[in-house]
């Protein structure tokens, strides 16, 4: 990784490093490691390991010590929800993290960059170099900057819970099957749509959901219905 890089890396991240080779330490992934053991003696698994642990251990201090006073039931399952790869792989899109990965051949060849599973990994791999360059409150104020947003969002809007999944497992206890989502109608603008979709549960329409999105309006709908079948 060329310094103009690591500089333009670290600008996005807003953490210069001491020391840039836990910086490409973070950046190796085990494919280069091994295909270039003189260069790259060491992969970021170690890294990832740790940056999963301190990623953990900030997101919940910060939703202890938050106003709301959540459970701990809240709290897991928020958590849960923010270290999921999914999640860490958009932020690291949000870095453009992709570029700087040092990643074998085959990889490469697979597209490799692009792979949720390894941008996702780097992410924690970047945050445990950083803990380990700059101490807890340097990875701190980084964590909270590229996740604030996204727990003050999960906490408000109650997105950790995943009612689709719930929905699901009550459907197969209850009825010995899963629900059907369709597509009722979409309306607006391109940029502005509203999509309404109804869940099915053995052919009978049990709810509908509207959202931004056919995904939001999926998860409506579930909650919907899993409010109904609670009442029945």
């Amino acid at each position: 990784m060329s310094v103009h890089d690591s500089t333009e890396l670290e600008k996005s991240l807003g953490y210069t490093f001491r020391s840039k080779k836990l910086l490409q330490e973070a950046l190796t992934h085990k494919s280069y490691s091994h295909e270039n053991p003189q260069i790259a003696p060491v992969c970021n698994e170690r890294l990832e390991f740790l940056g999963d642990s301190v990623l953990g251990f900030v997101i919940v201090e910060y939703l202890f010590l938050s106003k709301n006073q959540l459970s701990e039931s809240v709290m897991s399952k928020t958590k849960s929800y923010l270290v999921q790869e999914s999640v860490l792989s958009e932020i690291a899109r949000s870095l453009s993290l992709g570029r700087y990965l040092m990643l074998g051949k085959g990889e490469e060849a697979t597209g490799g960059r692009k792979k949720g599973s390894l941008l996702a990994d780097a992410v924690e791999a970047i945050l445990g170099a950083v803990y380990l360059d700059g101490g807890y409150r340097k990875v701190r104020k980084l964590i909270l900057r590229l996740f604030k947003e996204k727990i003050d969002s999960v906490i408000s809007s109650g997105d950790f819970h995943d009612f689709k999944s719930e929905l699901q497992e009550k459907s197969q206890l209850l009825f010995s099957t899963i629900p059907e989502y369709r597509l009722i109608k979409q309306e607006g603008k391109e940029h502005d749509k509203t999509f309404t979709v109804a869940v099915y549960i053995s052919g009978e329409r049990l709810s509908t959901g509207c959202g931004r999105n056919k995904k939001q309006a999926e998860t409506i709908a579930a909650r919907e219905a899993l409010s109904k079948l609670s009442k029945s």
